[in-house]
């Protein structure tokens, strides 16, 4: 089975009078890449959660998001009352050297660099973070990968009618190809008969042969076709076996592409170049989904 790089997951945990609500959206990338958002608090997790997002999931724009709800004031900043007083102290000092006299607005003062900073966690309180935060992280990362899968069900069977819509093309070029080497043969004795309608002169059957030898050659498109159903079978394997597909089948549906061109290039015969348009269409579909495969 195969698993789409978009998805969605969530979840929510409480410690220690604290909520801690995680969000993890995933979009389209060719590589594994990152954005982790922590409140100070948790700040020192975001080594760990980078590891459990790249333990858990291999291509994608992953946005981890952590939010804080109902925390006390004193869990997320510490005042440093030390340097606050020694301020005041200056501030009266100064006030009556100049014989001034006034009131001290704290809250201006508190906007002072380095008055209001982060509460940090002791050992105790890292300890109990830690713990609530991976576990509600993974629980959203496992409700996330059940999206991703959810979505790959619906990408598979997609890729796979196509691929279907290809044999079906395919296998009419296939039939097609055995007779137009004929239908040249047939076209070619008629044109020179026309010719040599009022002509004294005599076929050479010799030349004739040798013409339609190197037309043969020239239009021969079973090794493009044995590739492309080879290209075909590599695919649905992948598609069963892998759930992290998306470059190879990618690249699969690159060289598939190949295939079809090569074998527009060298038919001759419009039944077959039509059948080739209908092919590139359904290639060019599966490459534009194969974009959403992990």
């Amino acid at each position: 089975m195969i698993n789409s790089m978009t998805g969605y997951g969530e979840a929510q945990g409480e410690s220690d009078g604290i909520s801690y609500a995680v969000t993890i959206k995933t979009v389209n990338n060719r590589y594994l890449k990152t954005a982790v958002k922590l409140p100070e608090l948790a700040a020192f997790l975001e080594e760990d959660i980078e590891k459990l997002l790249r333990k858990n999931l291999s291509r994608g724009t992953v946005n981890y998001v952590l939010r804080l709800k109902e925390a006390p004031a004193d869990v997320l900043f510490d005042i440093d009352e030390a340097a606050l007083q020694a301020v005041v102290e200056r501030l009266n000092r100064a006030g009556a050297s100049a014989g001034a006299d006034g009131t001290i607005d704290l809250g201006n003062l508190l906007n002072l660099p380095g008055m209001i900073r982060p509460a940090a966690p002791d050992a105790e309180q890292a300890r109990q973070i830690t713990e609530v935060i991976l576990r509600i992280s993974q629980e959203a990362l496992e409700q996330l990968k059940q999206m991703r899968a959810v979505e790959g069900g619906y990408l598979e069977a997609d890729l796979k009618k196509r691929c279907k819509i290809i044999e079906q093309d395919l296998e009419q070029i296939r039939a097609r190809s055995a007779v137009v080497v004929q239908r040249y043969v047939e076209k070619l004795r008629k044109r020179i008969d026309e010719l040599l309608a009022h002509a004294e002169l005599k076929l050479d059957e010799e030349s004739l042969v040798r013409e339609v030898a190197v037309f043969a050659d020239r239009s021969d498109i079973s090794e493009e076709i044995a590739r492309l159903d080879s290209h075909l079978q590599q695919f649905a394997q992948c598609c069963q076996g892998n759930d992290q597909a998306g470059r190879r089948l990618d690249f699969i549906s690159q060289e598939m592409l190949r295939e079809a061109n090569t074998i527009a290039s060298k038919a001759s015969d419009t039944e077959i170049i039509r059948f080739v348009v209908d092919i590139k269409c359904q290639i060019d579909r599966i490459k534009e989904q194969v974009q959403n495969v992990e």
